[in-house]
């Protein structure tokens, strides 16, 4: 199979879809790889060392576009790139379809088959590509918060440990999966009082045994949720229902009676946040003040770490990937169940359930599509 790797192009993402040590395990097994010139650059990775790994080296995205069979790449394809798909072509990458429909229908009518990272899954559950960004955008948070916190960020001027004799800041984490957990690791490291709400029982078991008793856990409820965040100093968004849109736990209302000068990082915001004065920003404009709340909703945080991310990425995607490859993507997904969850549209249908029921359009049933 050949499989094209083009340069990304959302705003300050330097990520790479595949690193010369994925691309050597490719063409070792007899594919073909192109990769666009320049799309490692920024993480150390040159041309020289994709071509000494096997791969062609093209000029433009275009190229890469129009002769990849199967397109591997970091982020949702931008609307440039989705007017290059073509019908009969695969892309695997993150895709986030439910909260952004016009994606969806430049995907539709493109007729391509693409499988989303996130929601691929694995024997006894949990997302195995997304968990890896989700680790690194968990502990992003915290130094984020931190940075907003600042008064020069427009946040109330705390130091999230404190000082002896000055109180450390409140942190609330909403969510305790991998996000969660990782912001909380990182939170309690630098010294922050850290309350983790989640609707899971088990999960909070585990949560207060990992932590031997640090931080405070919370079932998810209107009223812990309302307190949690009124009295925090720093809050993160760290809810996820795999391919669904997120559900708004913080309105308007609630946002308004938060503390003056608080910090809101809404991790959540790939699939839509989780307050309803949320939406996506960049690197280059990471921040934006409602209500004196700082909000911080960079969609695409790992990208800040692009070499510490896309080589925990491509440690994760190669073997799906390589089996895609090997066994063309039909038989792929007959022959993985977990990898099958990831088809999110195939030919001008939807395929995924929770993707249709946030986009209001009907559903196919992926089997029939893979007969």
């Amino acid at each position: 199979m050949l499989i094209g790797v083009p340069k990304e192009i959302k705003n300050h993402e330097y990520r790479v879809g595949l690193t010369p040590a994925s691309v050597r395990e490719l063409t070792g097994r007899g594919n073909g790889v192109l990769v666009q010139t320049g799309a490692g650059a920024a993480l150390g990775l040159d041309d020289v060392m994709y071509a000494a790994a096997g791969a062609g080296i093209v000029a433009t995205a275009e190229e890469v576009f129009a002769r990849g069979e199967l397109i591997v790449k970091v982020k949702e394809p931008q609307p440039d790139e989705c007017l290059q798909l073509h019908e009969g072509q695969v892309i695997f990458t993150f895709l986030h379809l439910a909260p952004d429909p016009e994606q969806a229908r430049r995907l539709l009518a493109a007729g391509v088959t693409a499988i989303a990272y996130e929601t691929v899954t694995r024997a006894g559950g949990g997302l195995p590509l997304l968990a890896p960004m989700s680790e690194i955008a968990g502990r992003m948070a915290i130094q984020a918060g931190a940075h907003c916190l600042e008064k020069p960020q427009g946040g109330a001027g705390l130091l999230l440990g404190g000082v002896p004799g000055v109180a450390e800041a409140e942190v609330t984490i909403l969510g305790g999966g991998v996000v969660g957990y990782h912001a909380a690791l990182i939170a309690t490291g630098m010294g922050a009082r850290v309350t983790v709400i989640d609707h899971s029982l088990d999960r909070l078991a585990w949560l207060d045994a990992m932590f031997g008793g640090r931080i405070r856990t919370l079932y998810a409820t209107t009223d812990s949720i309302e307190a949690s965040v009124r009295a925090a100093d720093l809050v993160v968004g760290a809810v996820l229902l795999p391919g669904a849109a997120t559900p708004q736990l913080i309105d308007r209302a609630l946002l308004a009676r938060m503390r003056p000068g608080a910090v809101l990082v809404d991790v959540s915001i790939d699939q839509g946040g989780c307050c309803a004065t949320s939406h996506p920003t960049t690197h280059a404009a990471p921040t934006f003040v409602v209500d004196g709340i700082v909000h911080y909703c960079v969609a695409n945080m790992p990208g800040a770490v692009p070499r510490t991310s896309t080589f925990a990425l491509n440690n994760a995607t190669l073997p799906f990937v390589i089996a895609l490859a090997e066994k063309g993507w039909r038989q792929a997904l007959r022959d993985d169940r977990h990898l099958c969850a990831g088809l999110n549209m195939d030919r001008g249908a939807i395929t995924s359930a929770p993707v249709a029921a946030a986009l209001g359009l009907p559903c196919n049933d992926p089997a029939e599509h893979l007969a």
